[in-house]
């Protein structure tokens, strides 16, 4: 008896399921771009080093292109293209394009991503590596730049436009608290 190497799989893409068969190899990146025509995630490093390829799964940031296609089966993948709702761009693309938190564009894409992952993070009181005291009556820590500079740490730019997008996500965070 022969294994079979692909399966049909139903990834909830941006609130849509989609089925597709793949090769039991193929990443989520890969399955994204190839696949289905989403070309907003980013191949960078193709070794989770860079962050470029970063999407939402069941809501929480992962590195498409480390992630299996068979492994997200069911799972809901938010991808840059299923960040804005009803053609109303989210305040944190707002506050990137307000305060220039992009250069050529390449990284932005994974980098959104993982801001409203680190809002969601922050908002849920979890500490990061930068965070004084992690004992949870502390409370949330404040979002301040040192806060957001290490929980977008997995995220590169090469243009380095890293002090927009510290304001960014700073931004976005007043944005979306109020």
């Amino acid at each position: 008896m022969t294994a079979s190497t692909s399966s049909v799989i139903t990834l909830h893409v941006n609130g849509e399921p989609r089925t597709l068969t793949v090769d039991h190899r193929t990443t989520l990146l890969d399955a994204l771009r190839e696949h289905l025509g989403l070309t907003g995630t980013k191949k960078g490093c193709d070794h989770g080093q860079c962050g470029a390829c970063t999407v939402l799964l069941d809501g929480r940031r992962a590195v498409a292109c480390l992630q299996l296609a068979v492994a997200a089966e069911g799972r809901a993948v938010t991808t840059i293209e299923g960040v804005a709702e009803d053609g109303r761009l989210h305040p944190v693309q707002e506050a990137f394009l307000e305060l220039d938190g992009y250069q050529c564009g390449y990284c932005t894409p994974g980098q959104i991503c993982s801001a409203l992952a680190v809002l969601d993070e922050h908002a849920a009181g979890w500490p990061s590596a930068a965070t004084a005291d992690v004992r949870p009556e502390a409370g949330p820590p404040a979002l301040t730049d040192d806060e957001i500079r290490e929980r977008m740490s997995g995220n590169l730019c090469r243009c380095s436009a890293y002090p927009a997008i510290v304001r960014a996500v700073a931004q976005a965070a007043k944005a979306v608290s109020a």
